[in-house]
């Protein structure tokens, strides 16, 4: 049965023109880029900072009139940053960033197979005061927990989407995995899932 009732093809929906005459629902319905999302709040005078997820809210509650929610927080003046040169002894400072100075490091110390990972990142983010020794000893302390596969958080559609295709399609190629992806986040959106 078609939307009409009929028995027959039914009309493929196509994703409509991302414009600020779109309804909020209608907005989440459909996968858009951070670019043409960002595009429309510029449009429409809307906050662009934030995620992807957050600037999604405010269009959907900006396009149907409600309130916006609240702002994100502004980011605090960047810290003072580690200069080079550093070694094991050096302390990590409040707000330090994963910068190119401690990946220089970590590549010297670990070995080319390193690279920051959420097990890193949290641990730079959240150890001001520990040394880059205590960051290399923690690299050594979660390779077990590296190695186990992972689930790619929402945010991440594309990758979440091209992981799950090519468990389905093993011998499947990455032009095929994208072909894929263009023509899944063409279609609209199932209720409570993307």
């Amino acid at each position: 049965m078609n939307e009409n009732g009929n028995a027959g093809a039914t009309v493929a929906e196509s994703r409509p023109p991302l414009t600020a005459g779109l309804t909020g629902a209608e907005l989440q319905r459909w996968y858009w880029t951070l670019d043409e999302l960002t595009g429309l709040a510029r449009t429409m005078g809307v906050a662009r900072s934030g995620g992807k997820a957050a600037l999604t809210t405010r269009l959907a509650a900006a396009l149907d009139g409600r309130p916006l929610p609240a702002a994100p927080a502004r980011r605090r003046p960047a810290a003072a940053q580690l200069a080079g040169p550093v070694d094991g002894g050096t302390v990590i400072p409040p707000g330090q960033r994963c910068s190119q100075v401690l990946r220089g490091y970590f590549v010297e110390e670990i070995g080319p197979g390193f690279h920051f990972d959420a097990f890193m990142r949290e641990f730079i983010a959240r150890s001001p005061g520990r040394t880059l020794a205590d960051a290399v000893a923690h690299w050594h302390a979660t390779r077990p927990d590296a190695a186990r596969p992972r689930e790619i958080a929402e945010q991440f559609e594309f990758n979440r989407f091209t992981a799950a295709w090519h468990r389905r399609n093993p011998a499947g190629t990455r032009a095929q995995a994208r072909e894929a992806w263009f023509a899944h986040r063409a279609l609209p959106r199932t209720p409570g899932g993307a």
